[in-house]
């Protein structure tokens, strides 16, 4: 466990939060349309990657994983970045941020668990209330960019009515329905534009169009050489 020191925004005024980080946790396979579900679960696989064994399906991660660096270092050429809605567990509240839930391919193909301790998880440093959105939860809207051989490129966008209904995905994950205290849940993503690839940098963000603002956070992406 550690503590992370976040900017929680009430009606435009940042009010800092220090939150001591216990457990995280990444959902995959968490889309409401089973159509869209199986095409990322297709994506995946074309990786060879396997299907999982149940949808949704929750994997956990070393809490120290998350960061807000806007640069990380990975392994090879084999990762590439996720945007998703992240939920945090505190005193009987939660709050909603955004991350990546950056991943190393290559690993993921023969193990999802333990590609998921490879790499960094980037968040953004803000967070709103849930229940200031909960009510238009469905038009929050989740994007990201990748800079690609120099050419930054729309990657991710959708909209998270495309998600399992918030309360929905943390009652089947934890029990009596409620998330942990100290927990940092990923909520799932979107199939990328083009395909899963790595990139140099990537940015993403979590935009309310209700409540006119948007959560975002960018990072580089350096890659060490692998010897054999």
């Amino acid at each position: 466990m550690f503590d992370l020191t976040f900017n929680v925004d009430d009606k435009g005024v940042a009010t800092p939060l220090t939150l001591e980080i216990k457990q995280a946790v990444i959902a995959g396979w968490t889309g409401r349309d089973p159509v869209a579900r199986d095409k990322h679960i297709a994506e995946l696989e074309a990786l060879g990657i396997a299907r999982p064994a149940t949808t949704p399906i929750y994997y956990r991660c070393s809490a120290r994983r998350l960061t807000f660096a806007d640069t990380i270092e990975v392994c090879g050429e084999d990762s590439s970045g996720e945007v998703e809605f992240v939920l945090i567990g505190w005193q009987g509240r939660t709050f909603v941020g955004c991350g990546s839930d950056h991943t190393d391919r290559k690993v993921e193909s023969y193990s999802v668990t333990v590609s998921k301790q490879m790499c960094d998880k980037p968040v953004a440093s803000e967070l709103w209330e849930l229940e200031d959105v909960i009510d238009h939860w469905d038009q929050l809207i989740l994007r990201s960019w990748a800079t690609i051989g120099g050419q930054r490129v729309l990657y991710q966008e959708g909209t998270l009515d495309h998600m399992l209904p918030v309360k929905d995905l943390i009652a089947r994950g934890f029990d009596k329905g409620a998330l942990p205290e100290g927990c940092a849940m990923f909520g799932g993503t979107f199939a990328a534009k083009g395909g899963i690839r790595p990139a140099s940098r990537f940015e993403f963000e979590l935009e309310d169009p209700v409540l006119k603002r948007k959560i975002s956070h960018g990072y580089d992406v350096v890659t060490l050489p692998v010897r054999g």
